[in-house]
């Protein structure tokens, strides 16, 4: 088998029987491995007694889901890891069809699942990553129902909530960036494969039904909003050079001032705009500035590529 499953756990008891079983039942057995974040709640015992066949790394605390990730898939020896969140359900033949979908793609580093909702299972959570000039990425489909995006396609990152990568790429590109902690980790390494020259690819026909926010708590909330608020700023220090970031830099600052005022509307405007501060010391501090993608000329094309998918994104954001 040439399929590595890793799920990342943080205290997720209501809902890793239902994730281990429905891989062990599927179509395509692959091996699983589960990187536990430092659990209290009594999920890494259950694994180890219920699931002897499923190899288990124990952090003694929560590292975050980049920390856990990198730590499986640099464990893993199989030419695919297949990533997936502790609350998701897989469809029978959802590794089948990943590990058909990425090994006839030469160029591919991830391919995305169709994610559903575990609670609505006739709407659409996730079907590919896209991210655009005002500096958000946002998930097709996300509350649509699930006969839309049938159709495979490349999209701009995978969700890493359930999609596969080639293990190889990560030796060319680097890892997750354990700067990020959670949050637009997935969209950061899907924006380093691009520019290198991969692809990131959508397959419909692979399914997993997505509870949603488990260990966060709810879709907004302080600890979310400030992480993915400070995520957002260094994954453009991260990724565009200076000429890019100043073409966008109107855009960029609408669409700053846009979610100011959505998240001032919830009552965590502050939140966010401590984020943002965060950001920006982050991406001052050395230990962003060693992380930064340095631009390199035989990669102009690959920018240029980027450049006009991002304003396509922006329209595509606005007109669905």
């Amino acid at each position: 088998m040439d399929v590595t499953v890793i799920i990342p756990n943080y205290n997720g008891m209501k809902y890793i029987n239902g994730c281990l079983d429905s891989l062990y039942q599927g179509s395509l057995v692959p091996e699983v491995m589960v990187v536990d974040n430092g659990s209290t709640d009594g999920s890494p015992e259950l694994i180890e007694r219920d699931y002897p066949q499923c190899s288990l790394v124990r952090f003694p605390e929560n590292t975050g889901f980049c920390r856990a990730v990198n730590e499986g898939i640099k464990r893993a020896e199989t030419e695919f890891v297949l990533l997936l969140n502790n609350d998701i359900r897989a469809d029978r033949d959802l590794v089948r069809c990943l590990r058909d979908a990425i090994a006839g793609r030469k160029n591919a580093f991830s391919v995305a699942a169709k994610m559903l909702s575990m609670q609505e299972p006739e709407l659409i959570d996730d079907a590919g990553d896209l991210y655009c000039s005002l500096g958000w990425a946002f998930a097709l489909g996300k509350g649509k129902g699930r006969e839309r995006y049938s159709r495979p396609a490349e999209i701009f990152a995978a969700c890493a909530g359930a999609a596969i990568y080639r293990r190889s790429v990560f030796e060319a590109i680097g890892y997750f960036d354990e700067n990020h902690f959670a949050y637009l980790e997935d969209v950061d390494i899907g924006y380093r494969a691009r520019i290198s020259g991969y692809g990131n690819y959508y397959a419909p026909e692979a399914v997993v039904y997505h509870a949603g926010s488990a260990v966060s708590g709810s879709r907004y909330n302080e600890f979310k909003v400030r992480l993915a608020s400070r995520n957002s700023v260094y994954l453009i220090y991260k990724n565009m050079p200076v000429w890019q970031i100043l073409l966008n830099l109107p855009l960029l600052l609408a669409g700053i001032g846009i979610k100011a005022l959505f998240f001032s509307g919830k009552g965590m405007g502050g939140t966010y705009i401590k984020g943002l501060r965060e950001g920006i010391r982050l991406s001052a501090s050395e230990q962003g500035r060693v992380q930064k993608v340095r631009f390199r000329r035989e990669y102009a094309g690959n920018y240029l590529k980027i450049q006009r998918e991002l304003w396509l994104n922006t329209i595509r954001r606005f007109t669905g």
